[in-house]
Parts: structure tokens; C-alpha cells; sequence
């Protein structure tokens, strides 16, 4: 029997706790995956040319950025699921985790870019110096995949929420 103090469709928080899981932890796995690759890069570089390691740990500090986008969007849909105190329904749920997994995987996706442009980019910059710019060029494009993902993650766990007329 429900209990009579609960509002709205039981298993939807299960939906929206699963959707900020997923924003963190495929977020995060893009993070891990970018820094892991470019940190490997930075240190084959970094036999060679010495001098240029503190300027090729930006892939290390972009990639890490991407657990941050991922986290925000867990903490968002996290505040919004309160049952007992607003009515939450599977269109609720639904909308947290379309958010969730919508940030995390546009996160994971530009971990992996960035990490692979990070490891070859760095090398080639220690063998050509004129490769820089075009680099971090290439590093912000792949940045922005996941900052669309936090985008469409905040427009996307805005809308639990407006399911029913209350």
C-alpha cells in the first residue's frame, strides 16, 4: 500500500537519481579518459622539451573542466527531486534523465577528443612550435561538444516540472 504522503509516481525519483548519476559519472569518465591520455602525451613531451610542460598541460586542465559540467548538472536535478514536498511524475523523472545522460555522454564524447587531440598535439608541438594555436583551436571545439551537452542538460532538467497543471 502507498503511503499517503508521498505525491506523484513512485519509481520517477529512480529515473531522475539515475539521470544525475549518469551526468556525473559518464562526465567524469571523459574527464579521467582526457587527463589520462593528454597527461601521457605531456610526459613523452616532456623528455624531449622540458621547457614546453607547463604550457602543455592545458588538454590536462580542459579535460578535467569536464567533471564540473557534470557535476553541476547533478546537483541541479538532485535539488529538484523532493516528492513530499512538489508531486513528481514520470515525465519528471523522464526529463532528469534525458538531462542527465544528455551532459554526461556530450561529456565522455569530449573527453575522448580531447584527450586524443591533447596526446598528439602536445608531441607536435614539441617537434613544431607553430602548432600551438592550431591545438588549442581544436581543444575548444571539442570543449564546446560538452558545454552543448550542459546546455541542453539545463533546458532539459528545467522542464520537470511542468508535466501537469498543479
Amino acid at each position: 500500500m502507498a503511503s499517503s504522503t508521498f505525491s506523484g509516481d513512485e519509481t520517477a525519483p529512480f529515473f531522475g537519481f539515475l539521470g544525475a548519476a549518469a551526468a556525473l559519472v559518464f562526465s567524469c569518465m571523459g574527464a579521467a579518459y582526457g587527463t589520462a591520455k593528454s597527461g601521457v602525451g605531456v610526459a613523452s613531451m616532456g623528455v624531449m622539451r622540458p621547457e614546453l610542460v607547463m604550457k602543455s598541460i592545458v588538454p590536462v586542465v580542459m579535460a578535467g573542466v569536464l567533471g564540473i559540467y557534470g557535476l553541476i548538472i547533478a546537483v541541479i536535478i538532485s535539488t529538484g527531486i523532493n516528492p513530499k514536498a512538489k508531486p513528481y511524475y514520470l515525465f519528471d523523472g523522464y526529463a532528469h534523465l534525458s538531462s542527465g545522460l544528455a551532459c554526461g555522454l556530450a561529456g565522455l564524447a569530449a573527453g575522448m577528443a580531447i584527450g586524443i587531440v591533447g596526446d598528439a598535439g602536445v608531441r607536435a608541438n614539441a617537434q613544431q612550435p607553430k602548432l600551438f594555436v592550431g591545438m588549442i583551436l581544436i581543444l575548444i571545439f571539442a570543449e564546446a561538444l560538452a558545454l552543448y551537452g550542459l546546455i541542453v542538460g539545463i533546458i532539459l532538467s528545467s522542464r520537470a516540472g511542468q508535466s501537469r497543471a498543479d
